[in-house]
């Protein structure tokens, strides 16, 4: 297979730089790209051995998957699942080895790709402190990412400092003097200085490709996002949690579970939340039992399914109870843990996928098998929710494809769906401060 010019033109970025960082919308085939530089990299001798750093399901799924089509001249080992197994890998001649970011990885390796870089972004975790240490004899270091400031311009330092600690120092605290203002002592809240974005990203640009979404955008059907809007039939139990956080025994004990329990109403229900003491000293028994208020948000979806005569569907939920009452309405919808679930969607053969945004967010090749995903519920994140429209909307999709968004009027969900729109904003800045 080859690549297509603006791949390798990342490519090339890649093989001539030892410290990277590749910024590319979702489908445009950061993988294969990768892949043919890691190539390059091992033929030439510039690197004896790599080591990928992946989300469970992309080191599963998609580098074994995608190795033989780009760098078929490399052997690899995905170093997954028991112990014994991960060892193995570890321990075998192969040049390419990945495991996932929950593994601490062994053994001799002097590159480095970190696939979704910003599971990296909090530097302060004791994770992320260890493998600190492992990397420090490791020259070659790549990180790939969609969502560079996914969640505001703090994210930014650690995804760097894993790359090269040259970009933006060793010290999160020193970063966060010269580029934010303290604005809240007594909850740590950081405002950024003006102009703050804009000096970061020229730090950053020398180390990093931006692929300018223009330059493949015609290679790619259209992405249409529609808000599918409805009414609660009873907004009395919403505007009593939002007055009191108390309703019928469903009790939020502050502002931030408060908005989470307004979230569930928006979707029609509440999770009234109990805890026993556990025979384990020190330890509780959480249950959480939902109460429901609302149907309007299902009735809504319903007619929308129905106006889109049944056409395959991916819909995204955030609650347990979501997934509930999809299951209720629907008994024939699949989930991605049902049997073959991915290859007989790709197949046309399934009508309702439901799936969670932290389940689907990365790795996941769903554009064969249909055009529409409804977000039943936002999720807050602006990486998840982008990622999990990546699924349909990438290389591969031959029809325009659909994003429904579902909003309760004058709910939370509205301040969501604000919020991302919000977010966007910053990566959108991002994304013009690094190609200029």
């Amino acid at each position: 297979m080859k690549l297509r010019p603006y791949q390798e033109q990342a490519a090339d970025f890649l093989f001539e730089r030892d410290r990277a960082m590749i910024l590319a919308p979702v489908g445009a085939g950061k993988t294969a790209i990768t892949l043919t530089a890691m190539q390059d990299m091992l033929q030439v001798g510039h690197a004896k051995r790599f080591l990928v750093l992946a989300p469970k399901r992309v080191a599963v799924s998609v580098w074994p998957v995608e190795q033989p089509k780009w760098a078929p001249g490399v052997t690899l080992a995905a170093a997954v699942g028991t112990a014994k197994q991960r060892k193995a890998a570890f321990a075998s001649d192969a040049q390419v080895v990945v495991t996932n970011y929950e593994n601490l990885p062994e053994g001799d390796f002097d590159a480095v790709v970190f696939d979704e870089l910003t599971r990296l972004k909090n530097p302060s975790g004791k994770r992320f402190k260890e493998l600190l240490k492992f990397l420090t004899p490791i020259t070659i270091r790549w990180g790939l990412t969609g969502s560079f400031t996914s969640n505001g311009l703090e994210d930014v330092f650690g995804q760097c400092k894993v790359v090269d600690q040259a970009l933006l120092g060793r010290s999160k605290g020193a970063f966060m003097q010269q580029y934010f203002v303290l604005i809240n002592p007594d909850f740590g809240e950081w405002m950024p200085r003006k102009g703050s974005l804009e000096k970061v990203m020229a730090v950053i640009k020398p180390a990093t490709f931006v692929l300018d979404a223009g330059e493949y955008s015609d290679r790619l059907p259209p992405l249409h996002t529609v808000e599918v809007r409805c009414d609660l039939y009873d907004r009395k139990p919403y505007e009593i949690m939002k007055k009191d956080f108390v309703l019928e025994g469903i009790t939020a004990v502050n502002a931030a579970v408060a908005t989470g329990k307004l979230q569930q109403l928006a979707s029609g229900f509440a999770y009234n939340t109990t805890q026993t003491p556990s025979h384990i000293p020190g330890k509780w028994i959480t249950v959480q039992t939902p109460v429901w208020f609302d149907t309007a948000k299902f009735d809504r979806l319903h007619e929308l399914l129905e106006e889109n005569q049944r056409a395959n569907t991916i819909i995204a939920y955030n609650y347990q109870e979501e997934l509930a009452e999809l299951r209720r309405r629907y008994p024939a919808a699949q989930t991605l843990d049902d049997d073959r679930a991915i290859e007989r969607w790709n197949a046309g053969r399934i009508e309702l996928l439901l799936v969670h945004p932290k389940s689907a967010g990365h790795g996941l090749n769903l554009q064969h098998g249909g055009c529409r995903i409804v977000f039943l519920s936002l999720p807050w994140s602006l990486e998840l929710y982008e990622q999990t429209i990546g699924r349909l909307h990438r290389s591969g999709q031959r029809h325009d494809v659909w994003c429904y968004v579902m909003l309760s009027n004058k709910t939370v969900d509205e301040r969501i769906w604000a919020a991302l729109h919000d977010k966007r904003s910053i990566s959108d800045i991002a994304m013009d401060e690094l190609k200029c």
